[in-house]
């Protein structure tokens, strides 16, 4: 089926403020939109709806939305509303409206899609917004050196808000349940999708656990979309410290050997070697698109309008004939 209007079909993948850049951007030159979110955060707002309803943690799931609002008076008024945080001395403090807009919707509907659809046609959302998965995911993650007494023992860290900041070297992550069910529409989106944009994003926390549910790794690897993955414009402390681009690169084919991409979508002024991201992409069965996508304020933050321009290139000089075109 060609996409809304003759525009593409574009599914993203990811977590946090990286996939709110990327969607920020995208909304921007499609129509025809899903966000498809992790579900393993254990901190903050989310970590304690989680614990005390037994819910999937809300807090990715609200960023993509707020990230999907127009720039409309609605569109900008929403988006402010769902992220406005309590600050008080009591139990609401630090809880942010969207999640328990969220979480409430989800007691009342007993449907996490239903329930993120209505959210969305509320906010008047540019896109759909899907869980990966319909149950609460623990990641747990090999870190090497976790302990500085020790640099080269191995420790598992629990919990996403302790793998983003953990002292050490993240060898590798997995999922507890290891076999995590992909929500249906999710599979369904991939598979039907025209292009799939992984990243930007935390990569051990907010990336990589989209390739650790089976079904969706599978729907990634079958899909006929054509596949870019965004890097980030700096390793992240903790998480990646230390990290190279192409380093990104093959901690990802280490979790996800037989998934290829087609293009990576890098900015040149962070990457100090090209050639040796070039050689990574290649092993990936893929090639390096260079682009201007920082933000001009120096911070290591993607510009919305300078990353539309960046996909927008992307999926015109790399997309196969369709009816989108």
């Amino acid at each position: 089926m060609p996409g809304r209007r003759g525009q593409p079909k574009v599914v993203a993948l990811g977590g946090g403020m990286g996939l709110s850049a990327s969607l920020t951007a995208l909304r921007r030159i499609t129509g025809d939109l899903t966000a498809v979110v992790t579900v393993a955060d254990d901190g903050g707002s989310s970590g304690r709806l989680r614990e005390e309803l037994d819910v999937l943690p809300p807090g990715d799931l609200r960023k993509a939305l707020a990230a999907l609002c127009g720039d409309d008076e609605w569109g900008r008024t929403w988006a402010k509303l769902v992220q406005h945080r309590f600050a008080s001395k009591g139990h609401l403090h630090g809880h942010a409206v969207g999640n328990l807009l969220i979480a409430a919707l989800w007691e009342q509907m007993g449907d996490h899609v239903a329930a993120l659809d209505l959210v969305g046609k509320l906010l008047g959302a540019h896109g759909r917004v899907l869980p990966m998965s319909a149950v609460p995911l623990e990641l747990q993650a090999l870190v090497r050196g976790h302990d500085p007494q020790r640099p080269d023992a191995l420790s598992t860290v629990r919990g996403q808000a302790t793998v983003a900041l953990t002292p050490g070297e993240v060898q590798q992550v997995h999922l507890v349940p290891h076999d995590p069910p992909a929500v249906p529409e999710v599979v369904a989106a991939v598979l039907d999708a025209d292009w799939v944009v992984v990243g930007p994003g935390s990569w051990f926390s907010s990336v990589i656990p989209h390739l650790l549910v089976p079904e969706l790794l599978r729907a990634l690897t079958e899909t006929r979309a054509r596949r870019v993955l965004s890097l980030n414009l700096a390793p992240q402390p903790g998480e990646t410290d230390g990290f190279s681009p192409q380093r990104h690169l093959e901690v990802l084919a280490r979790h996800a050997p037989k998934l290829a991409f087609d293009v990576v979508l890098a900015d040149e002024d962070a990457v100090p070697d090209q050639d040796s991201l070039r050689a990574a992409a290649e092993r990936l069965q893929g090639s390096v698109e260079f682009a201007p996508v920082a933000a001009p304020d120096g911070s290591a933050k993607h510009d919305p309008e300078l990353l539309a321009a960046a996909y927008d290139r992307i999926f015109r000089m790399h997309g196969r004939i369709g009816p989108w075109r």
